[in-house]
């Protein structure tokens, strides 16, 4: 068994085996975090020298967005079952029950430390056929340029695979993250970064959907 590390998915080297690398149980903690533009203009309004320079690091702040990205995981079972776990809808699923993966919160504006995550059951990875990381922009930003959006997916015993959404195209609002599937019977996880923009169509869950063939039907929801 190898030992615990840290590996950066690219598109040079875009795959990794969680079977070789003895992750076959526990969990896999998934984060997601990025910078949000009011979040990083607050942190220039402390740091500002001077009362004037810090009366316009301010109201620069207040005019900044906030940003509210939404963390989801597609799951196909082998006995033919679907579902989705995100926020919208509260479909935030459970670790210890079906569909074995969860969300953990909703963080609405970027400026939570953590970020947002997920959880995925190894223990239950027999029933899983595949399972698609996804994020998209709930609201308050066109694309995800200058978001520095990196995810995370971190074993118990420590190894970290890391992903970062980089290249986006303009208007690029959702990205299918990275793709966790068996392989020549080998867990396998898969950088995508694969972007979506308007022009795919309406309802973004859909079209990922129909993009993985998980073959869900959508119905509209907010949160």
């Amino acid at each position: 068994m190898s030992r615990p590390s840290h590996v950066v998915l690219t598109k040079t080297a875009p795959a990794v085996s969680l079977t070789k690398r003895g992750v076959t149980s526990g969990l896999i903690r998934v984060n997601l975090n990025w910078t949000s533009p009011r979040a990083a203009a607050l942190a220039t309004a402390k740091e500002a020298k001077g009362l004037l320079h810090r009366i316009r690091a301010g109201l620069r702040a207040g005019a900044a967005p906030d940003i509210d990205l939404d963390l989801g995981c597609m799951v196909k079972f082998t006995d033919g079952r679907r579902t989705v776990v995100q926020a919208l809808g509260d479909s935030f699923g459970a670790v210890d029950r079906f569909p074995y993966v969860a969300l953990d919160g909703d963080d609405r504006t970027g400026a939570v430390a953590t970020g947002e995550n997920l959880t995925i059951n190894l223990d239950h990875q027999g029933g899983f056929a595949k399972l698609l990381l996804f994020v998209y922009i709930y609201e308050g930003a066109g694309d995800f340029r200058g978001l520095d959006a990196v995810v995370t997916l971190a074993s118990d015993r420590g190894d970290h695979i890391e992903v970062r959404l980089d290249d986006c195209p303009p208007r690029a609002h959702a990205c299918a993250i990275a793709l966790l599937q068996r392989q020549k019977g080998e867990l396998v996880v898969s950088r995508e970064v694969r972007w979506f923009t308007p022009a795919d169509g309406p309802g973004i869950q859909d079209v990922i959907s129909r993009a993985y063939r998980f073959g869900m039907k959508w119905t509209p929801a907010r949160k």
